[in-house]
């Protein structure tokens, strides 16, 4: 292979990056798509491994590196391809240019990083975690050397899957005479060095060890023996990292040392959260605001603490005659492809073309962006909006509209208008990003098909099933041709289409796209791997919906056990696949246990989210109904007045929940004989209907129909005619 320098005739290797214990990485160039990447190739294993095992590995291999690519994150390495070539392994993997933390860390010795960026560093290193935990994926080798920061400051974490796949191959060094596989001491928890098994604690523990050498220049137990490293993670109290650095804050000392915890269970138990208390304190933590342009007046009043670290604008005389910097990879803020494209000798159009910027101008611009990014992982999406916005109309000005980082910006932008409810304005900034793009990139480049996708989902969400069943169509055939049937973008259109489909009622077509899609992403991801979970979620909907009650209720229970291993037994989305049960249970008549399951989730839900979240709410109706078909009319009705209540202070009187619950009391009413109160009942669901629905909307005349039956029961048949006539006029027109 290193005589040809070509792997599988596309990927040509140019020059060595590094060496270590499991091989080499190469810069490489993709001859296909024309764009530089880092090609990581695996040691050979040689003849003293024989052939069961080399087959076991390589399959191994395959679902290792089917993991890494599944990843979809701003913080972790993105892994285009691999495969096997002239029996050696390979990973093809996006070329990242900046420095690891290892080399960051001697590029500062003697002197210890600044504490914002290591604060930085470690929520950005968090945030990632915690995507990556949420897919059940564990990567038991962080470290400073797997970490690197780029030139514009964010952050992304290396070599997804490869630790366990180097345990396999035996290229990891052990201790002598120990077999205990061993990755890297300084960083590795109590229980990997146990030989105990490790789930996403471990890797928190890790960070904690990070995080420390970072703030202080040493790791918690820097040894020179590897037994006394040992020991020390395993029986010894690290000292505070501010007793070997003065100015580390009290909350940063307190964060690490609950990081580094000895028993995983004192630990904190999840990595979004160690993000967010690391970002509560980045504003205070951060130098002050580069000096302003001349002529920058000072803010008169106190400005929110995401606009900390932001600068009001930059006159347009200010580049005029700065020298631009010559095209590269490593052009601070460039995206690789525009830098290519300039590269090439290509004149981009006019409308194109950036304005002369200085790097460091545009390095702080991609710190701002990553800022706006933390405060939407932290859910605070209205901010978010603001900094992207201002992010992006500055980008416009100084690299052009159409730059790929403007067009980053924009999507951020839309992302945040979707996750505040403004719908019609994320489709609207969404189609304008995909037709940028598509002018920029072409129309099958993976971000144009990325922005087109999100139009679809919003379309989705705003009821024009149709419209995003079209699209969805396109964007599929576009990844099949570009990135093939089983990349994990081209598996998660499928999904939605299925969905779609099954939105738009055409439920056999949705179930048989769904359970292809499910057995694909099982044999591509792994059974249990969320996105698998979440298909096959779907495929459950869709044969309840066909009334195939007895094969739904099989597939939802294994969607909830599936999620209460890899997720955990509280985790949203395991509670809901349980609530599923329980209606398939109720629909199969199998009340008793409908109730055992209801009475269990509405305790784990309360303890979860609180006995008035929508979610507990949902339960304790479902609860509700079951004593209705037990009976049990008189603790229906007052579950159902209990749940309406709560549901009027949360959601408000018109509210579609609100409105079933208020239903469920009528129907209470009426086993217990009570029809006058009902009628009551039933006329006022119908009214809040009709005035939010519209007179003709199934919801509205199923509610006008329990109106005429509830008027039958009280002996007022000509009322009760009058109304069913009306109903059935309106559905003749409808």
């Amino acid at each position: 292979m290193a005589d040809t320098r070509l792997i599988q005739g596309r990927y040509r290797l140019l020059d060595l990056i590094g060496r270590g214990g499991m091989g080499e990485v190469w810069r490489a160039r993709d001859e296909s798509l024309g764009r530089r990447v880092a090609v990581k190739c695996l040691k050979p294993l040689g003849a003293r491994r024989d052939a069961d095992f080399t087959r076991v590995l390589r399959e191994r291999f395959r679902r290792e590196a089917r993991v890494a690519a599944a990843l979809q994150h701003r913080g972790v390495t993105v892994v285009h391809d691999f495969g096997e070539h002239e029996g050696v392994l390979y990973l093809v993997m996006e070329l990242l240019e900046g420095r690891n933390l290892s080399q960051l860390l001697e590029d500062h010795t003697p002197h210890p990083l600044p504490l914002d960026v290591v604060v930085d560093i470690g929520a950005q290193v968090a945030a990632a975690l915690a995507h990556t935990h949420e897919q059940g994926i564990v990567h038991r080798d962080l470290k400073p050397a797997n970490i690197m920061r780029l030139a514009d400051g964010s952050v992304k974490i290396c070599d997804f899957g490869i630790a366990r796949l180097g345990h396999d191959i035996g290229f990891t060094s052990r201790l002598s005479g120990t077999g205990v596989a061993m990755g890297t001491p300084h960083y590795m928890s109590p229980e990997q060095i146990g030989g105990e098994s490790v789930d996403r604690r471990s890797d928190l523990y890790s960070l904690g060890c990070v995080l420390y050498e970072l703030a202080t220049g040493e790791p918690p137990f820097a040894f020179d023996d590897v037994w006394a490293i040992l020991v020390g993670h395993s029986d010894t109290a690290p000292r505070p990292p501010s007793e070997h650095r003065p100015d580390v804050p009290d909350h940063l000392d307190r964060v690490v040392l609950d990081l580094l915890a000895k028993d995983p269970g004192r630990r904190p138990q999840d990595a979004g959260d160690v993000a967010a208390r690391l970002t509560e304190k980045l504003p205070t933590a951060r130098p002050a605001v580069p000096r302003a342009w001349p002529g920058a007046a000072a803010p008169e009043a106190p400005l929110p603490a995401w606009t900390r670290g932001m600068t009001a604008g930059h006159k347009a005389s200010v580049t005029t005659g700065a020298r631009r910097p010559p095209p590269s990879d490593a052009a601070a803020g460039l995206s690789a492809i525009w830098s290519a494209r300039a590269a090439g000798g290509v004149p981009a159009p006019v409308e194109q073309r950036a304005p002369i910027a200085a790097p460091e101008l545009l390095a702080h611009l991609g710190s701002r962006h990553q800022a706006g990014l933390s405060l939407g992982r932290l859910g605070r999406w209205e901010e978010a909006g603001e900094v992207h916005r201002a992010v992006a109309a500055e980008r416009a000005h100084l690299l052009g509209p159409a730059h790929p980082d403007t067009l980053a910006s924009r999507c951020e932008i839309a992302l945040s208008l979707s996750r505040t409810g403004r719908l019609a304005d994320a489709l609207r900034e969404y189609t304008r990003v995909a037709e940028a793009r598509e002018r920029t990139l072409g129309p099958e480049h993976p971000d144009t098909l990325m922005a087109r996708h999100e139009t679809a989902y919003v379309l989705g969400r705003l009821g024009r099933h149709f419209e995003a069943h079209e699209v969805y169509r396109s964007v599929l055939a576009a990844r099949e041709r570009a990135m093939g049937p089983d990349h994990p973008d081209t598996l998660c259109c499928r999904h939605n289409l299925a969905y779609t489909l099954g939105r738009l009622g055409l439920l056999e077509d949705c179930l048989r796209l769904a359970e292809q899609t499910a057995r694909d992403r099982a044999r591509v991801l792994g059974a249990v791997h969320p996105d698998t979970l979440l298909t096959r979620y779907e495929t459950a909907h869709a044969l309840g919906r066909l009334g195939r009650w007895s094969e739904a209720l099989d597939s939802y229970r294994a969607v909830a056990e599936g999620r209460a291993r890899v997720l955990g037994a509280l985790h949203p989305d395991t509670l809901a696949a349980r609530y599923e049960v329980g209606i398939g249970l109720g629909r199969l008549g199998r009340i008793t246990e409908a109730l055992e399951l209801y009475r269990a989730l509405i305790e784990d839900r309360t303890r979860a989210d609180g006995s008035e979240a929508p979610e507990t709410l949902r339960a304790r109706h479902g609860l509700g109904v079951n004593l209705g078909r037990l009976g049990r009319w008189a603790e229906a009705l007052a579950q159902a007045r209990d749940v309406a209540a709560a549901r009027v202070r949360l959601l408000g009187p018109a509210h579609p929940d609100t409105l079933v619950s208020h239903r469920e009391i009528a129907v209470a009413l009426g086993w217990l004989g009570r029809w006058d109160e009902a009628l009551d009942v039933y006329r006022s669901v119908a009214d809040h209907r009709e005035r939010v629905l519209g007179a003709g909307h199934p919801d509205t005349l199923s509610s006008r129909d329990d109106e005429a039956h509830c008027l039958e029961q009280l002996g007022r048949s000509q009322e009760a005619a009058l109304v069913y006539r009306a109903v059935a006029l309106l559905r003749e027109q409808g």
